[in-house]
């Protein structure tokens, strides 16, 4: 693991507005070609027409955009994005290819594919117009964040794609921002594309800055919002989601669908496998994210039952990610791992080792957690790393 030390938060004079300007300025500056990956959410839509005000005063319109349809999305957001494609300062390229996505409403197909031509009869809409279904690169397998370093030809020359992310969001996000020195609001983005990096111009932002700055400057948006101001997600920000509900985080929120969105919500019944289970349970214990087990079982003991609610293929895959943490633990320290209260040195424990096997793992984000879980075994101790380290390892 990584000891690379977090940069602490830093307070300004200007605004997060002006100073997202600046950062934008400087990348359209540093960059050959600059485009926006857009969601149609409304982090993308801040970074969209911030780009846009950068570009109207460099004179380098029209805009590249790029929009990754993934289905089962709300009508507006549709509406919205295609509102967006008809203006004559946007270039956008609407791509539908069948990504693969996580499905955490299933443990036995814990993926499913946008647009899959083999499932054409059970697509939740038609296929919009001028969308982008075939790509020389493109392979099934892939997630759309493998398949982007494939979309910019070599003529354009270095390429900078802005994105929404915003550090409120998440402390993975806010953890892969401020370890960086310099220009912390920029990334590599793919491995063995060198000219191309992505960018991240109003990380600093939160929800509330969105959307002070759509009433203040008259940004068009997406109406769903609205929708979801009429439910209990009334102001509830960071849970107002505008994409697909299918995975660990999003989950919950299926319920959205079928009070709001009935005919799309029909048609997603049988598009995805698992929905009407996860949509009927997905806020009780049944997915609980391994914080509560049964009183007779041990959390080593519940991990062995949790393996073996996947089918086959896919649980050798969750136990090998199980046995690499539990190598990582081995290799940090000699002792046994702890059962339920996490280790202070590795960070591991079988607790923790239950919600990998509930969760699946498959884009390895819980091990991002681990110096979180160590850091926080060491505050409760009110011990130090290097005495953690001397009295655990």
């Amino acid at each position: 693991m990584s000891t690379q030390k977090i940069r602490t938060k830093e307070y300004l004079e200007t605004n997060c507005y002006e100073e997202s300007i600046k950062r934008t300025e400087y990348i359209f500056k540093q960059f050959d070609h600059v485009c926006v990956s857009f969601s149609g959410g409304k982090d993308s839509t801040a970074v969209l027409n911030i780009a846009l005000e950068v570009a109207r005063k460099q004179n380098k319109l029209p805009l590249h955009v790029l929009f990754f349809d993934e289905e089962c999305i709300h009508p507006p957001t549709i509406e919205y994005v295609e509102r967006i494609r008809q203006s004559p300062e946007i270039n956008m390229d609407w791509y539908c290819l069948p990504f693969r996505h996580r499905n955490a409403s299933s443990n036995e197909e814990p993926f499913w594919y946008t647009w899959d031509p083999d499932k054409k009869d059970l697509w939740v809409r038609d296929l919009p117009n001028d969308a982008i279904t075939e790509h020389k690169m493109f392979r099934k397998e892939m997630a759309f964040q493998d398949f982007t370093q494939y979309i910019f030809p070599r003529s354009l020359g270095n390429v900078c794609c802005l994105t929404g992310i915003r550090t409120e969001e998440s402390l993975r996000r806010y953890q892969v921002i401020a370890r960086k020195k310099n220009d912390h609001f920029m990334n590599s983005h793919f491995e063995g594309a060198s000219s191309t990096k992505r960018a991240f111009p109003i990380y600093d932002w939160d929800s509330k800055d969105v959307w002070i700055a759509v009433k203040k400057f008259g940004w068009d948006y997406n109406r769903t919002y609205d929708i979801y101001n009429q439910t209990r997600l009334y102001n509830r920000f960071l849970t107002q989601r505008v994409c697909p509900p299918f995975g660990e985080e999003p989950l919950r929120g299926l319920w959205i669908y079928s009070e709001c969105f009935p005919e799309l919500w029909h048609k997603m019944l049988n598009r995805v496998k698992g929905v009407n289970t996860a949509w009927r349970y997905a806020n009780t214990e049944l997915y609980s994210h391994a914080d509560k087990k049964p009183e007779h079982l041990t959390y080593k003991q519940y991990l062995n039952i949790l393996l073996d609610g996947w089918s086959d293929d896919y649980k050798n895959k969750v136990s090998d990610t199980i046995n690499r943490y539990m190598r990582f633990h081995k290799k940090e320290s000699k002792q046994p791992i702890p059962e339920s209260q996490e280790h202070p040195v590795s960070g591991v424990s079988y607790k923790f080792l239950c919600k990998v096997a509930q969760r699946g793992d498959f884009k390895g984000r819980q091990k991002n957690i681990l110096r979180r879980n160590a850091t926080n075994t060491r505050e409760k101790l009110k011990i130090t790393q290097q005495e953690a380290k001397l009295l655990y390892s």
